[in-house]
């Protein structure tokens, strides 16, 4: 079953097309990634997905229901859970704090009824000794990992990760894309978008190419880097 289509989706801004009849589909359980160059139209899709931007025409489907003109919460009670790629904690909370208000609001549940599952996200995420740390004092790997753990915390059947490996050292973006790599054999389905393309190709089994809007390629991870498109438009070599 698929977890996520679009059909022809398409938005613009006046002039500017910045989604282009995009159409692909996410099998439950498969991790995806999107690669392309800046002003491609990553984020975009994104804002597409979790109800932020409308589509100008064609649709969106989640779970086989179409979603299209859905608002971003009832999407996310419908299991889309999303990283941001500035993380955007609540500073003044605690991590655990920030976990529980996410659980609480994503789910529409009491904070008593969610508070052991955030116990356990903190653990998944390696962020249980921090919890009782304000947002604000973290690292940027721990906000990075804080990021990761609200988004879980919503009880996520689709994961969307926006470049939260990036300003990573060597060794912290290591130590995040395993846990990564743990949420996603579990059984959560995710869509990532990342420039960090040998941790991006660590995790997913597919890998999406947009430019200028455009679904220009769609294969597996080895195909696609290998492709001569692929290279002169996101790597910027000449064929």
């Amino acid at each position: 079953m698929d977890i996520l289509a679009l059909d022809q989706v398409s938005k613009s801004f006046g002039a500017l097309k910045v989604a282009d009849s995009i159409s692909f589909a996410v099998p439950q359980g498969q991790a995806l990634g999107i690669i392309g160059p800046n002003g491609a139209g990553k984020s975009t899709l994104f804002n597409l997905v979790t109800g932020n931007l409308r589509p100008g025409s064609g649709r969106i489907d989640l779970l086989g229901r179409d979603v299209t003109a859905l608002p971003p919460m009832a999407r996310v009670r419908m299991g889309v859970g999303r990283s941001f790629q500035i993380p955007q904690p609540f500073e003044g909370l605690t991590a655990f704090e920030n976990c529980l208000t996410a659980a609480a609001f994503g789910r529409n549940l009491p904070e008593a009824a969610v508070e052991e599952d955030c116990i356990t996200i903190l653990r998944e995420t390696e962020l249980l000794h921090r919890a009782n740390t304000p947002a604000g004092a973290l690292s940027l790997l721990d906000r990075k990992r804080l990021e990761l753990a609200r988004a879980l915390a919503t009880g996520p059947r689709l994961l969307l990760l926006d470049e939260i490996a990036g300003g990573l050292t060597e060794g912290e973006c290591k130590a995040l894309v395993e846990t990564i790599r743990a949420v996603h054999a579990r059984g959560v389905t995710i869509v990532w978008i990342e420039h960090v393309l040998h941790a991006l190709t660590s995790v997913v089994e597919r890998l999406l190419v947009l430019d200028f809007g455009k679904v220009i390629a769609l294969g597996e991870p080895a195909e696609i880097m290998a492709s001569r498109e692929v290279r002169e438009i996101y790597l910027g070599l000449e064929a």
